[in-house]
């Protein structure tokens, strides 16, 4: 989800949705933005310990966080999201999954210091394009979702850096074409870099990669194997059901 002013989804009509199976329970709003696969596989790539605590920056309603929470439940997860609507709704979702009391929202930009800091680990799912690149949505709050505004990419970047502990690790989602930026970003404060490609069928291009990196990381960077999401028929591949829906974790 965007930093930078947008308007609000709490007086959106809503939907009750389940991701994992029916693990999650999740509340979000019916128009506009609205969580698909790419949360689910981010809190899956993100390897957590017992004790440790997490920040899901720009967390929305809270798919990737509730995802995560439910598959470790020795870990706490607190989300930032600016937008106050779909921070309201974050909180009743974590009372949906009864997770209240391990997991927090904090209404505010990512860039503010977070209570809590510095954590463990940070996630993030931040906007995939930069200003002026695509067709935006007509819809202002998917817009603000899909476009940069307030933070770029190095912004969120950067934030994520500074809500860490040293040696702690970042995971992000993003769009596989802009992997060179994602690293420029990086290559101030972390190294240690995985890329791991989603590819939508085996031997078509990758549209989407998770990135794992470590802050103050010095080990040579990675690309793994990745996951084939669809087979050929438009169905998911074992790999990826075990994943988006029996909450297997994915190895970076």
């Amino acid at each position: 989800m965007p930093e930078g002013p947008r308007p609000g989804a709490a007086n959106h009509a809503t939907s009750e949705d389940r991701l994992l199976d029916g693990r999650v329970r999740l509340l979000q709003p019916r128009d506009g933005y609205r969580a698909a696969i790419d949360p689910v596989l981010l809190a899956a790539a993100v390897a957590t310990g017992p004790g440790e605590r997490v920040a899901d920056l720009g967390c929305g309603v809270g798919a990737a966080l509730l995802c995560l929470a439910v598959r470790c439940p020795e870990v706490s997860v607190t989300g930032v999201e600016r937008d106050s609507g779909l921070a309201a709704l974050a909180r009743e979702n974590l009372g949906l999954n009864a997770l209240a009391g391990r997991c927090a929202i904090v209404e505010g930009s990512v860039a503010d210091p977070i209570p809590g800091a510095p954590f463990d680990r940070v996630m993030m799912n931040p906007p995939f394009l930069p200003p002026g690149r695509g067709r935006a949505s007509a819809h202002p709050v998917k817009a603000a979702a899909n476009v940069e505004a307030g933070l770029d990419l190095a912004g969120w970047v950067a934030a994520a850096a500074g809500a860490l502990k040293p040696r702690g690790w970042l995971t992000l989602v993003h769009r596989a074409d802009r992997i060179d930026e994602i690293c420029a970003a990086l290559r101030p404060s972390f190294g240690s870099l995985t890329v791991f490609p989603l590819w939508p069928r085996a031997g078509e291009p990758a549209r989407r990669v998770l990135v794992q990196a470590r802050r103050g990381g010095r080990s040579p960077a990675a690309l793994a194997a990745g996951l084939v999401l669809h087979e050929a028929d438009g169905g998911y591949t074992p790999a990826a059901q075990a994943v988006l829906r029996d909450a297997a974790p994915l190895a970076l």
